[in-house]
Parts: C-alpha cells; structure tokens; sequence
C-alpha cells in the first residue's frame, strides 16, 4: 500500500542531525498540503509540535512515518526556486534548511509554536488547593484556549503548576501555532443577486443602503456608513433580510503608496546609451550572466537602470533593486514610484511588520513588479525575474553578520542562474574581488567616465591636521574648511560632513590611573552620548549615567577623548551659530521614516549642514551640496582588517563624489594627519583604476581575496576557558581530517586566537582564520568537522560557527 508523503524541514533541528524528513499525509490533509506551504508535524522523541517547510511530495510507504498535524498556510508562501536556494544556502553558509526558510520570508508572516491550556468542563473542583482553583474556574470561563504566558503573567506561576492540573485531568494542553501579523482584510458588503425586494418592506435608511448597491454592486462597510450617514446596524438587518451579504476584501498596508506614475522619457548621454545597449543586449540573450557598471560619481548610472528596466518590465518579469542602506531607500524611491507607480514594491526593516508582509504578498501574487530595498530584497519572490541590481555593490552592508551569513550578491548570482536572468553589479568604488573578475572577463564590464550633464568632478583638498595644531589651530576643523563652510552659508549653498564615529566621544579616560571608562559585559570602551549624558556600549546597549569619578581609583579625574558626530554638531553651533546642522547618524533615525524625513527636509533647503556617518556618503543626490568635509579618516585607514584601505578609499571616494552634483562646481575637503598616505591622494584624485592596480598586487602576495577565500570558525561561550579549549580542539580534529581523508587540498591555517573584540554581551570569542578554495570539497571537510566538534559533550557549552569571507575576524 502506498501513501502520501510530502518532504518536511523543520525548525529548531540540530545542525547535526538536520536534513529534510518524510511525514504521511493523512486523507484530509491531502488536498491542502503543497510544496512551498508550511505545515505543523511531531518532532522528536516527545513528539513536540514544530513548524516544517513542505520542500517535496510523493507516493510511498509511509506506515511507519509519523503524520502532518495541520497545513499552516492557504497557498505556497515559497517557490520551488525558492526551497532550491534554502538547499544552496544551508550547503554554503552552514545552516540548517529552515533557518534558510526563516530568513526568506517577511518577518509577518512567521508562526510562533505556543503552549495552550483550557479546562476541563463538569469537573468537582473541592479536591483542588486554592490557588489551582482560580486557575482552573478563570480557564473555565474563557471562551478559547489560552496561552501559557498570559497565564503565567495572570496568576504569577511558572508552567510547571498548569502541567499539573494537567496531570490531575483539569486542564488540556496543546500546542498551537500563531502568526505574529494577521492578513489585513477590509469588510464588504455585496447586494444578493437573488434578492426580490418587492414584497419587503424598507427603511428609508435602508434604501439609500440598497441604492448604493445597486449603482457599485459592492462597497465596504467603511464607504456606505460614510456616504449614508448609517450605522452598521442597518447594513445588518439588510444581511439578516437575505438583501445582502458580507465577505472579506484583502487589502495591503503599503507604505507610502500614494505615487502617481509620470510619463517622463529618459535622456541617456552617448556613453550612457552604449552601456545601456550593451547591458540590453546581455539580458535579451536570456542566459544567466553578471555585469559590472562601473562609473564615476556623478555619471548617471541610476538613468542606466531606469532605461533598462523600462525594457525588462515590458516583458512582464520581474526587477530586484538593492541599495545598501536604509538612508538610500526614500530617494531611490521617489525616482522609481515617479516612474513606476505602483508596480513597485519595498523590502527594509524600517517597515512595520504588517508593511512587510504585504509587500511579500504584493510580489508574490504578480501586483508589484520591482523590489526595492536592503539586503532582504534579494528574497523577494518574484516567479519570473529578469534582472537584478546591486548599487554600490561593494558595501559590507550586503554581507549578514548572522546566521545565515550570506552575501547577498552570492544569493543574487544564485537566483539569476535559477531564472535565466541578469545580476547587474554597480559602483564607482566596485568591491576589489568584483573588478578583478571584470577585468579577467568573469564579468563583462560597462564603464561610465564622465559625469552626466557636464557637471565636473570636485576640487579636492588634503587638509594636514599636524599643521593646523603647529599654527594655534585645536577647533578640530581646518582653516580651509571652516572658511568654506561660512562661505556656503553667506551664499546659501549645502554642504554635508563626514565623521564615521556617532556619539559625543568615542571613550572617556581617567587622567590619574590612566583607565578607559569600559563595558562590563564587553571588551570595548564605553562611548559618552550627550543627548542624554551617558556613557553607551554601541555593542551589547548597556548604558550608564556619566559621571566625573572613575570607576576604577574613584577620583574625579574623567577626562573625554575621541570626537563623534554629537559633539561636531555641538562644536559647529559654537563657530558657526547661524548654521542650521542637521545630524544624521544611528541616534537621529531611531524612529521610523525618520531617514525620509531628515533627509527631506535637507533636500528642501532647510539645513545647511548635514553631519552623518557612512550612511550620508553613498548614493544621495543634493544639486545644493557644494562642499563635503571629511573629519579623521586615518581611524578606518588604519584599522586591524586587510581591507581597511579599500574601505576606505570607498567611503573618501564616494562622499567627495555627492560634492558639485548640480550646476555650481563643488569643494571637498578631506582632514587627516598623515597627508601623505597614498590611499587618500589616489581617493582625492578619484583615481579607482590605479587604486586596484596598486591593492591587487598586495592581495595575490598575500593569498587575500579573489585569490584565496578566508573562512572564519569562531567560538562563542560564557566561559572564557571553555572557548579556548574548544577551539584548540576543533583546530587539531580539522587538521588530522584534513591530512588524513582531503590530503590534497590547499589550505592556511591562522590560530585560533581572541576575537578582535574578545568578549560580547558577556561571552567570549575566540576564531580559527582558514585560507582556502571554496569549493564542496573544503565545505565537505568543514561540515564533517562541525558535527563531530557538535557530537563532542566537552563542546555543550560552546558555540561554534562558520563565516566564509568574513567582514571583521
């Protein structure tokens, strides 16, 4: 006898044991269940209730296999391409197949497996102690079951006294699944086709309702009480007269949908219009491939993506648009809802839940045909995808430092394969590993060289800090900028300022004992905010009230050290008090749409400076902006990381870039004290070619990226021993594995040793630095590796995981 069987992955498994397991399908269930639709099965000896994602269906025998409890969704929330790149991602990133799933859908629309308890009717309660009473009698009189931590914020309890009147056949309890967001439904009303109203008698009030039905046919309840002045009551009567009906109308809570498409036309320059053929060209050939647009700042790329688009869309697939911060969102959406209304979608976390679900649902019912956002709108789940683009593809901001760790631009290369489609990689600065494999004819390569409409690159300035100190000057501003920026406040220009370090200091110091003020859950200097007068940890949150004692020798000797983004602002209102300064960091844009509305407002006229960090320096377009200050870049020049340079001379490159966008020639000025670094005269000279010439020959001598790829094991535990036990243990099973079964596989091996920053939220960090080929024979290896060192009991407090191509080790 053969049974239906579907193909389950299911959530909370072990790494070691996880893979995708076979379920029976009882009768009833038959028909509901799909591939893509998640559903709620038996796990585990105990036979908990998990949530599972159907990833395939079959015909077998299935009499010893447990059964699906219940389908948890009306239709797939994911397609097969889909379940095929969660299957790539646990195989590439190293986690399970439904941490993949997760990751993929909306954070809506997840479910949350929570224990339930309801009474028992017609039971003789006397027996029972007091307290279980109250218990059992509030349970009674509830009209559903309820759920275990209401109850225990009810009654002060812990789950272990419901269990019991469970035991004594009080209570039933069950395990439930409950979306975090519901469906948004609007209700309607219909008039009943079948309706004969000429024997019932009619209110007027009812009337005026059944006129209106009778002109539109169907109207919300909202619309007709508004037009008719009625109450509900009235629509309910007619429903109870059979005169009409209700039903349920989805609706989408879409922010900010309220663009009307412009029939602009798009004016391409001669070289922007080559790119654009060239780039039509590849995606008319309909096989996957990946291009590079590399352009100056300035040079129009985004009206290269407009025009091509424009192509794309008409062959009904869909487009994915990625920008690498929030700030970019709002701008880059106005361009694209002004020519493509609603047709298009928004992927970022500054949307409510209920925002992001809808946009989820609106690209996967075909109603929006362009994504746009973060790093999440790689997901979006278009069935036919023609194109995908990354802007500024070489932000780190592209690469999740969580589990799983995937590079968007991986995943990317993934789905374009899958569809047959075009990835489209854009930047001025592109990542190194990008243009190398552009010029190498991996990619094919677009170039932009002048910027569009004949404005020019801006007159840059190398400001030596050393010298402003010798000549008297300790404002922290050179004299050339400070001038310029008066200047372009008599003169009604913008200018915007450069400081990648938020806060008022960046760590405060005892003058006598010689301690820096640090957090005591982490190994990192607390940071003073003035907003609030506290010193902040910007890793784990911890906070506490400033105050002049030091912690350490309890004198009153604190002293401030380090510049950050609040105390430039409060610095510039003391030289400049006319200025308006409007400050653009992590602090500021806590809330939500406050990047679109601060930036707004700049975009108005109604600052004169902006202060940001790295979020004010790519993508954003200010005719205005005339003059761009850069404050201590030396700090990320010189930071512990192999690709502290190429960081940046990006971040130079791209905030002198949003200088002189308009019609008036711009100014950038960059502060530094050591003028004469080579990084910061090829960034000032806008010179990315002889840049990667110069960082290429130092990655090939040095096995960096594209010519090696740098995995990172790292170990995680509250014990700071048990860390570096168990990462010494991993490193000697990895190497006797690897002499003895992947003998032939090159590899370098750094460590283990402390993380860079060693201790997080009260947990140690220690890392394993492996040089290597990634290819399935290393993550092979790798894999094995993992689950003995999970399979060990001496690791049980330690958690080990994998970062390939790591941002920070």
């Amino acid at each position: 006898m053969t049974d239906f069987i579907a193909g389950i992955a299911v959530e909370n498994t072990a790494s070691s044991f996880d893979r995708i397991f076979d379920y029976r399908v009882e009768k009833p269930l038959a028909d509901e269940i799909c591939v893509g639709k998640r559903v709620l099965v038996p796990f585990g000896s105990g036979n908990r209730k998990r949530q599972g994602m159907v990833f395939y269906t079959k015909q077998a025998d299935g009499e010893k296999l447990k059964s699906v409890i219940s389908v948890l969704d009306d239709r797939p929330v994911l397609t097969e391409e889909m379940l095929r790149l969660a299957q790539f991602m646990k195989e590439h990133y190293f986690c399970t197949l439904y941490d993949a799933v997760r990751t993929m859908l909306p954070a809506g629309i997840s479910y949350n497996i929570t224990t339930t308890y309801s009474a028992v009717k017609g039971l003789d309660t006397e027996e029972l102690e007091l307290d279980l009473q109250s218990v059992y009698n509030y349970l009674l009189a509830q009209k559903k079951p309820v759920k275990s931590e209401a109850l225990t914020q009810t009654f002060g309890f812990d789950s272990s006294v419901f269990d019991i009147l469970c035991e004594r056949g009080f209570l039933r309890k069950s395990d439930e699944a409950f979306r975090k967001v519901g469906d948004a439904v609007m209700k309607m009303v219909a008039l009943n086709e079948d309706a004969d109203i000429s024997d019932i008698k009619l209110s007027p009030k009812q009337s005026s309702v059944l006129e209106i039905l009778q002109l539109a046919g169907t109207a919300s309840v909202k619309e007709i009480c508004y037009y008719t002045g009625v109450t509900t009551s009235v629509i309910d009567n007619l429903v109870k007269k059979d005169l009409a009906y209700y039903y349920e109308d989805e609706v989408f809570r879409t922010a900010n949908n309220n663009s009307v498409k412009e029939n602009t036309t798009i004016e391409l320059s001669d070289e922007q219009n080559i790119a654009y053929e060239s780039l039509l060209k590849e995606y008319s050939e309909d096989k996957p491939a990946v291009s590079l647009l590399y352009g100056i700042t300035g040079s129009g790329k985004t009206s290269v993506f407009l025009k091509l688009i424009e192509s794309v869309i008409s062959d009904n697939k869909g487009i994915i648009v990625m920008v690498p911060e929030i700030a970019l969102t709002p701008q880059f959406l106005n361009i694209f809802k002004s020519k493509f209304g609603g047709d298009v979608a928004v992927f970022h976390s500054g949307l409510s839940l209920g925002e992001r679900l809808d946009e989820y649902k609106r690209v996967l019912k075909g109603k929006a045909k362009i994504a746009i956002g973060t790093r999440s709108a790689v997901f979006a789940p278009f069935k036919e995808l023609g194109l995908i683009i990354m802007d500024e593809e070489q932000e780190h901001t592209y690469k999740s430092e969580n589990s799983p760790r995937y590079h968007a631009r991986e995943v990317a290369k993934f789905r374009v394969k899958e569809h047959s489609a075009l990835l489209l990689l854009s930047s001025a600065t592109p990542d190194i590993e990008s243009f190398y494999h552009a010029k190498t004819g991996r990619y094919s390569l677009h170039k932009l060289t002048k910027r569009y409409g004949g404005a020019i690159l801006p007159k840059v300035v190398v400001a030596d800090m050393n010298e402003e100190l010798l000549n008297g000057n300790t404002t922290g501003f050179s004299h050339e900028l400070l001038s310029a920026l008066g200047y372009n406040i008599e003169t009604g220009k913008q200018s915007i300022l450069l400081l990648n370090r938020r806060g008022h200091n960046t760590f405060v110091m005892c003058s006598k004992c010689r301690e820096t003020v640090t957090c005591p859950n982490c190994s990192i200097a607390l940071r003073y905010h003035s907003a609030n007068n506290k010193l902040m940890c910007h890793y784990c949150g911890y906070s506490m009230p400033y105050l002049s004692e030091c912690p350490t020798c309890h004198n009153k000797s604190l002293r401030f050290g380090g510049t950050g983004t609040q105390r430039v602002e409060a610095q510039l209102a003391d030289y400049l008090p006319s200025a308006r300064v409007l400050r653009l960091d992590a602090d500021s844009t806590m809330r939500k749409s406050s990047h679109e509305r601060l930036l707004g407002a700049f975009a108005s006229g109604d600052y004169d400076i902006l202060i940001g960090t790295q979020m004010v320096a790519k993508g954003l377009n200010f005719p205005n902006v005339t003059l761009v200050g850069v404050l201590n870049p030396d700090s990320m020049l010189y930071a512990d990381d192999y690709r502290s340079y190429e960081r940046t001379f990006s971040l130079l490159t791209q905030v002198v870039g949003r200088s002189g966008r308009g019609d008036d020639k711009g100014v950038a000025v960059i502060q530094t004290n050591t003028p004469e670094n080579i990084v910061i005269n090829m960034a000032a000279a806008q010179d990315y070619e002889r840049f990667y010439d110069s960082e290429i020959v130092i990655r090939k001598a040095m096995l960096y990226p594209p010519f090696a790829d740098i995995c990172m094991v790292g170990f995680v535990s509250q014990s700071h021993m048990a860390a570096i036990k168990a990462s010494k243990r991993f490193t000697d099973s990895f190497i006797k594995r690897a002499r003895e079964s992947y003998p032939d596989l090159p590899l370098r091996l750094l460590g283990p040793s402390a993380a860079l920053v060693a201790k997080v939220s009260n947990k140690y960090r220690y890392k394993l630095i492996i040089k290597c080929r990634n290819d399935k024979k290393f993550r092979k290896l790798l894999n094995e590796t993992i689950i003995e060192f999970n399979s060990d009991k001496e690791n049980k407090n330690v958690t080990a995981y994998v970062d390939m191509n790591a941002l920070s080790f």
